[in-house]
């Protein structure tokens, strides 16, 4: 099968979110199985080009912009086997970061991805990449399927473009890309399409992932329960109405994780590797004590070390987390949180970290060896998000020993089972209130199983034995595909 991934991020180029571990195992995963794929990706100015092999120009395209039109250059490298083809644009992508930068998104997103999304359907014609579909990724690429349908299937059906149907695949519902109604000329949208319930806007905004959703071929969500879910009220972030008039043409797949490179008993990164079994766990002790060194943590070896990884915000669930750190570290909990965020929670974080200068760690930024680290000798792993948008986090996290707390209705229910409601078979906790109250109580359960020590020794066991290998989440993905090619082929049949 020919497949085109289109994504804002990449992981060994540039990651943001959890987004960019999902868009590059996937594809690597179906190269291995000798599948025909190549990965678009703007060039913006943290990808990091020096892991690719053989990059050299391929091509050039000219789409529209506005009143008028652009010329992007198409780059193609390798990483490893995996082909990605960069497309750059100086003043769109080159200087600025995926999204937005301290002062939040970018104003002009909205024409960033719309001529990101033309010159990817004209990079398959200037390519020669008769693609069997489109594999897309979140609200970034959401006009992908509406240009793909204005501009290819209607009036150019031979184009690679037109031919190829979409996968849309919805990672983060909180993140929709919405702008004022009054882009919708300059992005060559007509107003029909905006009237229409079927068409673009939502709330009286141009919403780029409802525009997704309602014109991509099949809808996929990280995992069936939330397929399911986001079809009811108030857990389809707006888009309900949506989800629920395309429910035949939603799936729902768990992502995997790629075991070579999230292994502990491979693990390069880390100061010990471990594995699976009781004398094992030695290995991930002296991550844990590595850790604390390393961060200048109270070096307690019967003192739960929590980590958190991710976006500091709302949408991440962090703005519950800062409420109630002090809380959980006055507990004996100690903490360590890596990535990047809003100021207002950072400032926070660092009161907190000052304060509690042995229980706190703030790691500011995204770095692959401390992320490694973090999750090698960490207790617990915290995803405090009310939505999850992908479980890969969560996998790699059990693979490496740190048992997850989650909100109950986050979307990970595939994923993980409350050790509150089965003992025996538990893999995690989850907190039933989305609030501090309900995250503590969670925490305080947590602790009670940590204090007997041999329970939770078979907790961590029975969360690293868990397999989520991305060979079976491939197949998945590939069943999920062929009903993108047999609805396309029955489309393009009833065309008079």
């Amino acid at each position: 099968m020919k497949i085109a991934f289109v994504t804002p991020e990449l992981q060994s180029l540039v990651r943001r979110t959890n987004l960019a571990e999902i868009s590059e195992s996937l594809p690597r995963t179906l190269v291995r199985g000798g599948h025909d794929v190549r990965v678009f990706l703007p060039k913006t100015c943290e990808v990091d080009t020096s892991v690719l092999e053989g990059l050299r120009p391929v091509g050039r395209v000219r789409v529209r912009d506005g009143e008028g039109r652009v010329e992007l250059e198409l780059q193609q490298g390798y990483l490893g086997e995996l082909p990605v083809v960069l497309v750059c644009h100086e003043r769109l992508f080159g200087r600025r970061q995926p999204y937005g930068d301290e002062n939040g998104p970018y104003a002009d997103n909205w024409r960033r991805y719309a001529v990101f999304a033309r010159a990817v359907l004209e990079a398959l014609g200037e390519l020669d990449f008769k693609a069997d579909l489109l594999h897309c990724f979140d609200w970034t690429t959401g006009l992908i399927p509406v240009f793909r349908e204005l501009e290819y299937a209607e009036r150019d059906p031979e184009h690679p473009a037109a031919r190829a149907g979409v996968y849309f695949a919805i990672h983060n519902l909180a993140m929709q890309g919405t702008f004022e109604r009054e882009v919708l000329p300059k992005i060559g949208i007509p107003l029909h399409l905006f009237q229409n319930v079927h068409g673009v806007a939502l709330d009286g905004r141009v919403n780029f992932l409802k525009a997704g959703a309602e014109f991509a071929t099949i809808l996929g969500t990280p995992s069936p329960t939330q397929a399911k879910r986001i079809q009811e009220t108030d857990r389809g972030y707006g888009l309900e109405d949506t989800f629920a008039r395309r429910k035949k043409e939603i799936v729902g797949v768990s992502s995997g994780i790629d075991y070579a490179t999230w292994d502990p008993e491979q693990d390069s990164l880390l100061p010990a590797t471990f594995s699976a079994s009781t004398a094992g766990l030695a290995g991930k002790r002296k991550n844990k004590q590595n850790l604390q060194t390393s961060f200048k943590l109270d070096k307690g070896p019967r003192t739960p070390v929590v980590g958190v990884i991710g976006r500091f915000d709302a949408d991440s669930g962090c703005d519950l987390l800062a409420e109630v750190m002090t809380d959980l570290l006055e507990r004996n909990f100690e903490v360590v949180m890596m990535g990047q965020g809003q100021a207002e929670i950072l400032e926070r974080v660092k009161t907190i970290e000052a304060t509690f200068s042995g229980r706190c760690r703030l790691i500011q930024g995204y770095h692959v060896a401390t992320a490694h680290l973090l999750l090698a000798g960490a207790d617990v792993f915290l995803l405090p998000a009310h939505y999850q948008p992908s479980n890969a986090l969560c996998a790699i996290a059990m693979r490496y020993g740190a048992v997850p707390v989650i909100y109950e209705h986050a979307g990970l229910d595939d994923l993980l089972v409350d050790y509150a409601l089965d003992a025996k078979g538990g893999t995690g906790f989850t907190f039933k209130a989305y609030n501090g109250e309900g995250l503590l109580t969670a925490m305080d359960e947590l602790r009670a199983v940590y204090k007997a020590a041999n329970k939770w020794k078979d907790l961590t066991l029975r969360c690293m034995k868990q397999d989520f290998s991305w060979e079976a989440t491939g197949e998945a993905y590939l069943r999920a595909y062929r009903r993108v090619t047999r609805r396309v082929r029955s489309q393009r049949t009833e065309v008079p």
